[in-house]
């Protein structure tokens, strides 16, 4: 039996109980559902418009947004409650290994997640509750304490685990929020939307981290609310949670997500089409009766034969943690090669970005973190502190810039060209800076470090939604039901991520004993020299899709 109009149109209640707009979106989610419907069984996402991939890119925004304030005011705090130098290793190095152990573990998870709400978006609030949690902590920890304890030395020691504990929580949150939001984009779109919609996630990243550094820029302490709250922190504090809240929400209502507890493809077709956000809805037509026929008729125009759907029984037993290390022991070598070519890219990105406004100061400007508050090697290096996150925000500006420049550079050199051009610019341009650390030069490439950023949160996910994209053309070549079994997006995009952890956690340990032995210069020149591999290796291992 073949999917009509008719039968469509005849398992819908009666015209006298609806309106003539129900009728009319009926009408709508019936062509977009024969259109979803191809001959090979796949139900394809539908087209979306540019606004909702704009809303989804929000969390972006916000995200990158707070990453900028706690890059301006992290160290500050730190040192305003008194921790110790030989704890700052340990507050950067708890939270990439607790998300290099995890992020897998959740990836996974959320691609077994059977929440009415879709498989993405709980995760994704609950790492945005997290996110604004360890933020609270660490700008108003002080604050927060000095109101409970009065005694100074126990004061000072709660301050410093509350300030701690926020930054390991927000950068946590920050670090593992952003395989959710990638999955979910690529649960809910087209191959075309997803190109579209990483180019807004870059711009929109760019975008979020220029506002925060000049959020961070500006002295607060001066205004209406800096005279009203006990601090500037709390101010700053203020801006990026009512910033994140907004972008969290907007992120959220994007896009509405299939839940994974229809099990039954002919509900998932029906699901997929709706612009509606309350599923109750089409869940309430089920029950009442309405929809059977049509979706029998679908199941019957969609899946001849013997519809193959995994159990949720199933489903956990996947979800085992033998089954999940095995899962990414077997890696496909593509996947794996692709993996190790983000890790040279993170690792030689935040070689440089962290340290950069340390460089700045000593090395471009010949100051001193170490001399006497009041002299002029100290103030000098100060200076150079203020003028390197002006050349963080020059940075995120110029990502921003590149991630629509990418758009129209694809066509003519592919990922394979971005990828590779993104790794040579940076490498080149954090080498002149190492040799040649005048001022205005360096501002200048710093541009550069956008092209890096904008390359590494596009092209590696680019790769990994084409990679997925030949499995499913193959899937049905071969007569399989082209859904995601064994290994899904969201393993593979936490995949990817973890490699960021895994940079800041070979970074944690060698870079800054290298430091306290050869200076800051060291970071620009590692940065070069690491990028320039990864260069090569990215020209010659990884594996680009025709």
């Amino acid at each position: 039996m073949t999917l009509t109009k008719e039968s469509f149109h005849g398992a819908l209640p009666p015209a006298s109980e609806v309106t003539k707009a129900d009728m009319a979106s009926t009408r709508e989610k019936e062509e977009a559902l024969l259109q979803s419907v191809t001959t090979s069984g796949a139900v394809v996402p539908r087209k979306r418009a540019v606004g909702r991939l704009v809303m989804h890119s929000m969390a972006m925004f916000g995200r990158e947004f707070c990453y900028a304030v706690e890059a301006a005011f992290v160290t500050p705090v730190l040192l305003s409650v008194g921790l110790p130098k030989n704890l700052y290793s340990l507050v950067w190095l708890i939270s990439p290994i607790l998300g290099f152990v995890l992020q897998p573990v959740v990836g996974s998870a959320s691609d077994h997640c059977t929440c009415s709400w879709g498989r993405r978006r709980p995760y994704v609030l609950g790492l945005g509750i997290i996110m604004l949690l360890g933020m609270a902590l660490y700008l108003n920890g002080d604050v927060m304490i000095s109101a409970f304890i009065g005694e100074r030395d126990n004061r000072r020691t709660w301050a410093i685990v509350i300030t701690m504990l926020g930054v390991v929580l927000f950068d946590f949150a920050a670090d593992f929020i952003d395989g959710p939001i990638k999955a979910y984009l690529f649960d809910v779109c087209s191959h075309q939307d997803k190109e579209e919609g990483l180019h807004y996630h870059a711009l929109f990243t760019g975008l979020g981290g220029a506002l925060g550094y000049l959020t961070g820029a500006m002295d607060w302490g001066q205004t209406v609310l800096g005279y009203s709250l006990a601090s500037e922190f709390q101010v700053i504090f203020f801006f990026a949670a009512l910033v994140f809240l907004v972008c969290l929400t907007v992120h959220l209502r994007s896009i509405p997500e299939v839940p994974l507890r229809y099990k039954n493809e002919e509900t998932k077709i029906l699901l997929e089409v709706t612009e509606s956000y309350k599923y109750s809805t089409i869940e309430e037509e089920i029950k009442n009766g309405y929809l059977k026929s049509t979706c029998t008729e679908i199941k019957a125009a969609a899946k001849p034969g013997k519809c193959a759907v995994m159990s949720h029984t199933e489903d956990q037993r996947r979800m085992t943690l033998k089954s999940l290390l095995k899962t990414l022991l077997s890696m496909p070598s593509h996947y794996r090669y692709l993996c190790v070519s983000h890790l040279f890219g993170w690792m030689a990105f935040l070689s440089n970005m962290l340290f950069f406004t340390d460089f700045m100061g000593q090395v471009v400007y010949q100051g001193s973190p170490y001399a006497p508050h009041n002299s002029t090697l100290y103030l000098t290096y100060k200076t150079g502190v203020e003028v390197g996150c002006w050349g963080l925000c020059i940075n995120a500006i110029s990502s921003s810039v590149y991630s629509y420049l990418q758009k129209i550079l694809l066509p003519y050199i592919g990922l394979k060209g971005l990828y590779f051009i993104g790794y040579l610019l940076f490498g080149l341009g954090t080498g002149l800076i190492g040799l040649f650390p005048n001022v205005y030069s360096t501002l200048a490439l710093c541009s550069l470090f956008g092209v890096m950023s904008s390359t590494l949160y596009t092209v590696p996910f680019h790769l990994i939604a084409e990679y997925h994209r030949e499995e499913e053309s193959l899937k049905l070549q071969d007569g399989e039901q082209a859904a995601e079994h064994g290994r899904g997006k969201g393993i593979d995009c936490a995949a990817l991520t973890c490699m960021v952890q895994l940079a800041q956690i070979i970074l944690g340990v060698g870079l800054g004993l290298l430091v306290s032995v050869a200076g800051s210069a060291v970071t620009v020149i590692s940065a070069s020299t690491v990028a320039l591999i990864g260069c090569c290796f990215v020209a010659f291992c990884v594996r680009y899709v025709e």
